[in-house]
């Protein structure tokens, strides 16, 4: 950081930590965030590049940035406090050299992401005190001004991998999708600082919502939608107020219709129409393409993994964009960071039971895994079923990516590029705090990723 850049962080942190000569305010989890003096706030200058450059500047994959989170003590405790709560507070953002006022800044994650992270014991039902030096975070730059953006965008996630100690898993997983024709979040590694203080190497990852449509389709005005399924398991189309509560654009319109009569289609079709189907309704190559992708990495807690309870079974960590003017329906991958994993390993929660396209139990729940959790096999549900018709498409997209895109050569190309941008973070991190992970550990985890990969180019 050069002198500008600590002098205007200095002054800032004076501000919103309300000078060091005042007493620190004891926390309490009853009390509420605080917001930020209108004498704090800064003015934008129409000249300031977040405002005049596009979402490609931050997602440059030649860069490491740098991020500079500012919040009062008061808030910081609040969201220390209990960060499964997701409660954004107010604060401030700095990026090279230009400060961006009354953002909101949270914690994120889903179950897995706090496991061992905070004081609760119930990891089923996270609660409880912050444990972990790292912990993804959102920060939203239109919490106060809906109409405000940095550069082009709305909202920034910065994932701590935690659970990934090759620290490649979001950046590389869906750098695979975009190159196989996949619409994917982009991502880059960055470092983040919290009121000054290095807490270490996070993966900044593209938010999927209007931007991202915007970004990567040509009609990009369509609705995102996340996290829901067309028909349930039983093989009934989902209800209209299901589609709407999944809506993550167009939410004042809230016409589900499309994808209301892309569910019904789903529902009527017969086993003879099913390829029919995907070729009305999507890009046969961009969606198995996705299947090829998704099951070379192993990304076992996505859309392939059905998760049962009793009868019922639901999937997760995805979303759809639909493109209203062409009638086509795009699955975008989400939340990587335990992908890869069961390639070698055995996670007890998340490993698939199936090979593509496989089925077993009559299609009935059945335990598997570590921890004996009821999944079901993802060709029982008729969509998937309908792409796994496919079959030659699926084994020739296989051999085109595992001879270019997941080739041993470009694969690690990328890899030893990325390690050799991150590595002095990761060592810094690493001499901060005890749970970072060591260079060494580090590195053995990336050859043994490399080593996975080979294992998937042979099956």
């Amino acid at each position: 950081m050069n002198r500008k850049s600590k002098n205007l962080l200095v002054s800032l942190l004076l501000i919103t930590l309300g000078f060091s000569c005042q007493k620190d305010v004891e926390h309490s989890s009853n009390e509420g965030p605080t917001i930020i003096p209108m004498d704090s706030i800064v003015t934008p200058n129409e000249e300031a590049n977040y405002l005049n450059f596009s979402s490609d500047y931050i997602f440059d994959q030649d860069k490491l940035p740098t991020f500079d989170l500012i919040l009062s003590q008061e808030n910081l405790d609040y969201l220390d406090d209990n960060p499964a709560r997701e409660e954004y507070v107010e604060g401030s953002l700095m990026f090279e050299n230009e400060m961006i006022s009354q953002v909101g800044i949270r914690y994120k994650g889903s179950i897995g992401a706090f496991v061992n992270c905070v004081s609760g014991n119930n990891w089923t039902n996270p609660s409880g005190h912050k444990k972990c030096t790292k912990l993804s975070m959102k920060v939203k730059i239109n919490y106060q001004d809906k109409a405000r953006k940095f550069y082009g965008l709305k909202k920034l996630q910065f994932h701590a991998m935690n659970l990934d100690p090759t620290q490649m898993r979001d950046r590389l997983g869906y750098w695979l999708f975009r190159k196989a024709g996949v619409p994917a979040p982009r991502s880059i590694h960055c470092r983040l600082n919290i009121n000054g203080t290095y807490y270490g190497v996070f993966a900044l990852v593209e938010q999927i919502d209007g931007r991202f449509s915007k970004y990567h389709f040509d009609e990009g005005d369509g609705n995102v939608y996340k996290e829901v399924w067309p028909i349930r398991s039983n093989g009934n189309a989902n209800s209209n107020n299901i589609f709407i509560s999944a809506l993550e654009t167009n939410e004042e319109t809230a016409d589900v219709s499309l994808m209301t009569e892309f569910a019904q289609d789903i529902h009527e079709a017969n086993p003879d129409s099913l390829t029919n189907l995907v070729e009305r309704w999507m890009i046969p190559e961009e969606i198995i393409s996705y299947a090829v992708i998704d099951r070379l990495i192993k990304n076992d807690d996505g859309a392939f993994h059905w998760y049962c309870s009793g009868n019922s079974c639901n999937n997760h960590n995805y979303y759809w964009y639909e493109d209203a003017v062409n009638k086509r329906m795009h699955l975008i991958p989400w939340d990587l960071d335990n992908a890869f994993e069961n390639i070698s390993g055995q996670n007890p929660v998340t490993r698939i039971a199936d090979d593509w396209g496989a089925t077993r139990n009559s299609c009935n729940p059945f335990a598997f895994g570590g921890f004996s959790f009821p999944q079901r096999s993802a060709a029982c549900d008729k969509l998937t079923k309908a792409w796994v018709q496919f079959d030659n498409l699926y084994d020739t997209k296989k051999q085109e990516f595992i001879t270019s895109i997941f080739s041993a050569e470009t694969i690690d190309r990328k890899l030893n590029e990325w390690s050799q941008q991150i590595y002095d973070a990761t060592e810094e991190a690493y001499e901060l705090y005890d749970d970072a992970i060591s260079i060494s550990k580090w590195e053995a985890e990336i050859s043994r990723l490399k080593n996975d990969l080979e294992i998937m180019r042979n099956q």
